[in-house]
């Protein structure tokens, strides 16, 4: 696997039975608290070994400091929460890279492992599928409201940081119970940016509705108060210049919704639709509380139709 379908990660095959997984990414801070910062950070550059069916092995940070501006206890907690959702993948920090920068940054390259035969790319939906997706939308504008002081952090914390920092390492191994055709992660291009990579890459056409997408608490409310994010109108321009059919009469705030910027998403699965219900209650019995079943795969020219 390459970067010809915009898959989450490179794949290299090193034997029949073993295949590495190679990726990198690092972010801006979401949020003011360092831990949450590192711990987010961490799972969201672990996420795509998840998205391509494997397992994480290793870890090294990447790291830009303003180590003149900022006390250096800020680094430590950033690399404890990074160190600790490490650890919780079962995998190893094995060290890393930093710079001075004039703004924090912080990820991983994280190398994992599957077997060739079980990889999972982002171009295997079939005509006949369901789409599941396991975590909420609206990340992207309730980070900006806390900034903005529209949103109290504490709402954030107890309600959306502890989703966004989980990894998906749950609902992947949940998801080895089924017959998976496709997967791939939600992060910076929204769901239907995803969505329509994926749709795309299948040569199929994905039919979404709307109204079973979950939603984090207050992200709806957030866009509806004049909050955005400054990636939206970049995500807009890029899905409706591919095939986009809307079927429905969308507000401004479920716009903003559809397009706004995920860190550290969900995953979508593409499989047998008369496996998509059972695979989603077993998420939940797992602990995957906003998992759902948001749409179907059709033989059809590909794009997305939204109802």
């Amino acid at each position: 696997m390459g970067y010809d379908t915009a898959d989450d990660a490179a794949v290299y095959k090193v034997s029949p039975d073993i295949a590495m997984i190679s990726t990198i990414d690092f972010i801006t801070p979401p949020v003011d608290d360092p831990y949450w910062f590192g711990q987010v950070a961490a799972a969201n550059s672990i996420s795509d070994v998840y998205s391509m069916g494997g397992r994480p092995l290793t870890a090294l940070n990447v790291v830009m400091f303003p180590s003149k501006i900022l006390d250096t206890g800020i680094l430590r907690e950033m690399l404890q929460g990074g160190h600790d959702k490490v650890v919780e993948a079962g995998a190893v920090l094995a060290g890393g890279h930093s710079v001075d920068d004039e703004e924090p940054k912080y990820g991983l390259c994280v190398n994992g492992t599957v077997h060739p035969d079980k990889i999972l790319t982002n171009s295997g939906a079939r005509p006949g599928d369901a789409l599941v997706l396991t975590k909420p939308l609206g990340s992207g504008v309730l980070f900006n409201a806390v900034r903005s002081g529209k949103l109290p952090f504490a709402s954030l914390e107890a309600d959306v940081l502890p989703t966004v920092a989980a990894l998906n390492k749950t609902a992947v191994d949940q998801a080895h119970d089924f017959d998976i055709h496709a997967c791939t992660d939600v992060t910076g291009f929204g769901i239907l940016g995803h969505l329509m990579e994926m749709a795309n890459g299948s040569r199929t056409r994905f039919t979404v509705s709307y109204a079973k997408l979950p939603i984090y608490p207050h992200a709806g409310e957030m866009y509806a108060k004049g909050e955005t994010t400054g990636s939206n109108k970049a995500n807009k321009t890029m899905v409706n210049t591919h095939r986009l059919d809307i079927q429905r009469e969308l507000t401004k705030v479920d716009q903003g919704l559809l397009y706004d910027p995920q860190t550290s998403g969900g995953l979508i699965f593409s499989l047998p639709e008369a496996e998509a219900s059972p695979l989603v209650a077993q998420l939940k019995n797992a602990g995957v509380a906003d998992a759902a079943v948001i749409g179907k795969v059709a033989d059809d020219k590909p794009g997305i139709t939204l109802i």
